[in-house]
């Protein structure tokens, strides 16, 4: 995987700290509230165009490789599940 420019800040001078895309007031939040609603990416861009494509797709980017990161496997064995 190729380094990627930062696409995603969290400061607590801007929006007291909430994730936002990097040169905008934009909240990481609202993108997803948009798509969990139905609404397509480019429904997002169109509603806010500070927001560049690159940066709303390396979100999802990031998004992606952190559930598969962190998602749970049957497969795994829990320390507290193994008998004695």
């Amino acid at each position: 995987m190729h380094p990627q420019p930062p696409f995603l800040q969290s400061d607590p001078d801007i929006m007291s700290g909430t994730p936002v895309f990097v040169g905008t007031r934009v909240p990481v939040r609202t993108m997803m509230e948009y798509l969990e609603a139905g609404d397509s990416l480019v429904d997002f861009l169109d509603d806010f165009p500070s927001v560049s494509r690159q940066q709303a797709v390396g979100a999802l980017e990031l998004a992606n490789e952190m559930l598969i990161a962190h998602a749970y496997s049957s497969r795994r064995v829990c320390p507290e599940t193994v008998e004695a």
